[in-house]
């Protein structure tokens, strides 16, 4: 049984990755109900809670059906981040994560997320400082390093290990390779590997079918897994991932009427949520995986992305569900 802290995630658990305009409880209230073990929030400005910005207070939104649950906290400032620390527990989550990983320009190139990886004792004194300040356990993801001529990515383990996280996620990518590239997890191996690491290291970067999901299981010994973009539309790909790993076959995708049913979950939620105009927006990213791979599907796409309407939406849903019902049952 993996833990962090006290919190019990699973023997394998399986995460999903905090991405900025996507991991939102809309999002994360589909994907929990098809077998993610634990989420996290968006990231969120510590600039912003200390604040009390509305956009940056909005993402502590937390429900109890997507226990256990992180909030993860970014910024270049020690103080800031220790305060919103402190703010993040306030909202009771299981645990406080730090993004070090984040590689938007906007981010990075100011000393937060990703940024961090160039001023490696200024790392580990924020985290120092985040950990007192919490009961909470603190958790950390990152990336291997700036670029290939700085990656530390034991060093920083190690460190951060030492002044008290309870998990690290690393994806297996620099800065400089932002999402393109093949991620190498060989260096996340090494972190797990090493005889002075004993918290639980997830891998996170490229699992994008059940069969990768167990074939780096295997090779590179991780604890467990963290899912990104592959999760965007199409949140069954964790009860995908547990059945193969526990039986060796796979499940049949997801018939028409559950794509439906899912698409309209989140639509809805989407539109409590954030409200109409927002909510409709926001998902717009989300339908092509939603359906991906229907034929012909491209003029319910294209009203999909242009309607403003919820019940219009609703409406080509349901349409949609009855177009194609026989042919994906």
């Amino acid at each position: 049984m993996v833990k962090i802290g006290n919190v019990e995630i699973g023997e394998f658990p399986l995460l999903l990755a905090p991405m900025e305009d996507v991991s939102d409880p809309p999002f994360r209230a589909v994907c929990k109900e098809n077998g993610a073990d634990l989420m996290f929030t968006e990231f969120i400005s510590s600039e912003g809670l200390i604040r009390n910005a509305e956009k940056s207070v909005q993402k502590l939104d937390i429900y109890d059906y997507e226990r256990p649950i992180g909030i993860q906290i970014f910024g270049d400032k020690i103080e800031s981040m220790r305060e919103a620390a402190a703010i993040a527990e306030e909202a009771q989550p299981e645990m406080v994560d730090i993004n070090y990983g984040c590689p938007v320009k906007k981010v990075a190139c100011k000393g937060a997320g990703a940024g961090i990886l160039l001023d490696i004792p200024k790392m580990q004194k924020m985290t120092e400082e985040i950990v007192k300040q919490v009961s909470l356990p603190v958790t950390v993801k990152t990336r291997l390093g700036w670029d290939d001529s700085t990656i530390k990515i034991v060093e920083v383990a190690k460190r951060l290990q030492d002044v008290g996280i309870k998990a690290l996620t690393i994806h297996g990518r620099t800065r400089k390779q932002m999402y393109k590239g093949e991620a190498d997890w060989t260096k996340i191996a090494e972190v797990k590997n090493h005889p002075d690491i004993h918290i639980p290291i997830f891998g996170n970067g490229d699992i994008d079918s059940p069969e990768k999901a167990l074939e780096y299981k295997n090779k590179y010994g991780v604890d467990g897994i963290m899912i990104g973009r592959a999760a965007i539309g199409y949140p069954w790909i964790f009860n995908e991932i547990k059945h193969y790993l526990k039986t060796g076959t796979t499940l049949p995708a997801p018939a028409m009427a559950d794509r439906v049913a899912v698409a309209k979950k989140h639509l809805n939620f989407s539109v409590e949520w954030k409200g109409e105009i927002t909510g409709i927006f926001e998902m717009r990213r989300h339908y092509t995986n939603y359906f991906r791979g229907i034929p012909n599907f491209k003029p319910f796409r294209t009203r999909l992305v242009e309607s403003e309407s919820h019940t219009e939406l609703i409406s080509i849903l349901d349409e949609i569900g009855e177009t194609f019902v026989e042919a994906y049952a």
